[in-house]
C-alpha cells in the first residue's frame, strides 16, 4: 500500500469541509475490475456526484451494457443545467436517470438519452428526496464528503445498501465503522493508498495543474465496500517466527507489537497489534479482527481484550506510544 502522497489535503478537508474532490476515471476503472459480477440487473446510484465533472457517472454510463445494469441514477448538488458539461451553478439541484437507451445508435450516452429532472432541494444525500432515490438503488458507488463520512456510511447501513465508496484510512478506527469491520460487514477494497483527485476551477488549494485542470495529491485513501472481491480471499504469506525480543508485549495488554505487516509471525497464536494498513492484506479466513488500540479512552468493546491494571487504550511499549494498532489473531498459526 503506497502512502507517499501528502496528507495535508485530508486535514484541510476535515478542517474546512472542503470536500469537493473529483475521482479520476482510471482509479474507478481499476477498482471496478474486481466487482463486475455484482452489477448485472442492478440499479446503481451515485448520490454525491456532479455529472458535469463526475467520472463515476461517466464510467457507469459508458459501461452500462457491459455491466448489464438495469438503471443508473445520479444526484447533482445545486445544479440544473441541461448541458452536462457546463460549470454554471444555480439554486436548484437535479437528478439524472439513464437506462441504457441508445437513440442514435452511436453506443455513447448523449444528453438527449439521459433523463434530467429538477429536485426541490439542494441535492444533499440526507434530504428526503435523495433518500427516496437511494431506496430505489441496489448499489451505491461514489466519493462521499469525507467530513460527513460517519453519517454517510450510517445511512447506507440503515437502508441495507451494497456500496463501494472512497474514504480516509482513519475512518477504519471510527467507533461504528470499526464495529462493522470487526463483524465482517465492511472491508477494504483493492486499490488503496495515495491518489490524485481533480479540483474545481475555483479551488485555491491544489498541488498541480495538468491540461488546464487542477489536481490535489492525497495520501491514505481507501475504498470501503461490502461487495466481496477476489483479492480479499488471497492468503497473506507469512515468513517470520515469533521471539520475545523482536515482538515485545504492550505495557497494559496481553498482546505483542508487530511494527510492520510483513513481520507478522506465522507461529504466534495470541493477539497481535499491527498497523491499520494490515486491512489491505486482511483475509477473513486467515485472520480474526479482535479490536483496535487507537485512543486514550478504554472501551472493551473496541479494544477487544482486557486492560491489565490502570492505563488507556493506546499501543504503548516500554512507556513509548506507537501509532494506532489493529489487534488481530491468526486463525491457523503454523507450529
Amino acid at each position: 500500500m503506497k502512502t507517499t502522497a501528502s496528507n495535508k489535503s485530508l486535514g484541510a478537508a476535515r478542517a474546512v469541509k472542503n470536500d469537493e474532490f473529483y475521482t479520476q476515471y482510471a482509479d474507478i476503472h481499476a477498482e471496478m475490475n474486481h466487482y463486475r459480477g455484482h452489477f448485472a440487473g442492478k440499479t446503481v446510484y451515485c448520490n454525491c456526484d456532479d455529472p458535469r465533472a463526475s467520472n463515476f457517472f461517466r464510467y457507469f454510463s459508458y459501461a452500462f451494457k457491459k455491466l448489464g445494469l438495469k438503471k443508473l441514477i445520479a444526484t447533482c448538488y445545486q445544479n440544473q443545467s441541461r448541458d452536462l458539461l457546463s460549470l454554471h451553478d444555480c439554486e436548484k439541484a437535479v437528478w439524472l436517470e439513464y437506462d441504457g437507451r441508445d437513440l442514435n445508435g452511436n453506443k455513447v450516452p448523449n444528453p438527449d438519452e439521459i433523463a434530467v429532472q429538477q429536485l426541490k432541494g439542494d441535492g444533499d444525500f440526507r434530504s428526503d428526496e435523495c433518500i427516496a432515490l437511494l431506496k430505489q438503488a441496489d448499489i451505491v458507488v461514489t466519493n462521499p464528503p469525507f467530513s460527513l463520512f460517519r453519517e454517510y456510511v450510517a445511512q447506507l447501513v440503515k437502508f441495507n445498501k451494497k456500496f463501494l465508496i472512497l474514504g480516509p484510512l482513519g475512518a477504519s478506527s471510527y467507533l461504528k465503522i470499526f464495529r462493522l469491520m470487526k463483524e465482517n460487514k465492511i472491508w477494504w477494497g483493492v486499490n488503496n493508498g495515495a491518489k490524485q483527485f481533480g479540483k474545481p476551477d475555483s479551488a485555491k488549494d491544489f498541488d498541480e495543474i495538468k491540461d488546464g485542470k487542477k489536481f490535489v495529491d492525497m495520501g491514505n485513501v481507501v475504498w470501503f465496500t461490502n461487495l466481496d472481491h477476489d483479492v480479499r480471499h488471497e492468503p497473506y504469506r507469512l515468513t517470520e517466527l515469533h521471539n520475545e525480543t523482536h515482538y515485545p508485549k504492550y505495557d497494559k495488554y496481553d498482546a505483542i507489537e508487530v511494527g510492520k505487516v510483513r513481520e507478522i509471525p506465522e507461529d504466534y497464536a495470541g493477539v497481535m497489534g499491527v498497523p491499520i494498513s494490515f486491512l489491505d492484506k486482511y483475509n477473513p479466513n486467515q485472520f480474526e479482527i479482535v479490536g483496535v488500540l487507537a485512543s486514550a479512552g478504554y472501551n472493551k468493546e473496541i479494544v477487544g481484550i482486557p486492560l491489565l491494571g490502570k492505563g488507556d487504550a493506546r499501543a504503548i511499549v516500554n512507556g513509548k506510544a506507537k501509532f494506532s494498532r489493529l489487534l488481530i489473531r491468526n486463525k491457523h498459526p503454523e507450529r
